[in-house]
């Protein structure tokens, strides 16, 4: 029986949420053992907040992580599809290396899984739960995907939203690419409406990188958002969402990190997969049934319609339903 075992978790934030009943499901077939888990450093904090979880390093170079591994552990399963991943975990020596076998990486690998065609169409958490279950572990029926939010996560979530009252946030960037990003002007307009019709705060969300549409939408709005973009580690964003009445945002791991804690979502779907990314926690999934979605292209080629057709009025609706604002 292992008695230390390493989980390297996926890079993405959406992914890593994602992941989080995986990881739960290692932990039942090792009851005993000392689990730890091996993430990238802007997805390392989420495991902090994972009870069944001992510890957590992030990853650096990757001879760094080699020599970091080496002799440390009785077992590696990788949430990761690389093959510099399942190589990190051979050269590292660790006995057993288990996951799919993908990116021509199965000769690494001491148990490999194929990936199920049945998974087509599934939600991602099913893809981690059935390599877990094509190596011989137990899994859950229903994986927990769910995430408590850190006392110190809500502390740093309320020094950045400094006001009182109900908060609502918006998340207009996605890092996978502007295929994925609804219209910033209709953002503006969204929130002028609710401001006005619920009486609530607005927050923009998001990287660095998302801080110019921020600006624009903030430029667009009656009255001044807190703008947050690039200002938030991961757990600050945590502390920030767990805070939040609602948060609109599009397909991108801020939605998943605000599903896992419990927030409610609006969610604006264009080119990717509904049926494989949705939140799970309370949510509204929004789209237009046009029949070039989901592409999964990273920017369209035509005329962005399956966002383009998403109106300011039903996004509306829905988003004072769930505010339950008459």
């Amino acid at each position: 029986m292992s008695s230390r075992v390493l989980v390297r978790a996926p890079n993405w934030i959406g992914d890593a949420v994602l992941s989080l009943g995986a990881v739960r499901d290692v932990r039942r077939n090792f009851p005993q053992a000392r689990l730890e888990v091996l993430a990238r450093p802007w997805v390392a904090e989420l495991y902090q907040a994972v009870g069944e979880v001992d510890a957590v390093r992030e990853t650096s170079r990757f001879r760094g992580d080699v020599e970091g591994l080496r002799s440390a552990f009785d077992t590696a399963i990788l949430l990761t599809n690389s093959f510099g991943s399942a190589l990190q975990m051979r050269l590292a020596g660790i006995p057993a290396r288990w996951g799919y076998a993908t990116d021509l990486r199965a000769p690494l690998l001491t148990r490999s899984a194929r990936v199920p065609d049945a998974l087509r169409g599934e939600s991602e958490v099913y893809y981690y739960r059935a390599m877990l279950a094509g190596v011989g572990l137990r899994v859950s029926a229903q994986p927990d995907t769910s995430l408590a939010c850190r006392p110190d996560w809500a502390g740093r979530g309320e020094a950045l939203l400094l006001d009182g009252g109900r908060w609502i946030g918006l998340n207009p960037g996605a890092a996978f690419g502007p295929a994925k990003r609804w219209i910033p002007e209709r953002y503006a307009a969204l929130a002028d409406r609710l401001v006005r019709k619920a009486g609530v705060r607005v927050a923009l969300l998001g990287a660095a990188a998302d801080r110019p549409v921020a600006e624009a939408i903030a430029e667009s709005m009656r009255e001044a958002p807190t703008i947050l973009c690039g200002q938030t580690s991961l757990g600050d964003l945590a502390g920030v969402l767990s805070r939040l009445a609602l948060l609109i945002t599009n397909d991108s791991g801020p939605m998943h990190l605000a599903s896992a804690l419990g927030v409610p979502v609006v969610a604006l779907f264009g080119p990717t997969d509904w049926r494989e990314t949705a939140p799970r926690g309370p949510h509204r999934l929004l789209r237009e049934a046009v029949p070039c979605a989901p592409c999964k292209l990273r920017a369209c080629p035509v005329d962005h319609r399956c966002m383009r057709l998403l109106g300011v009025d039903r996004v509306e609706r829905e988003c004072l339903e769930m505010l339950e604002v008459a």
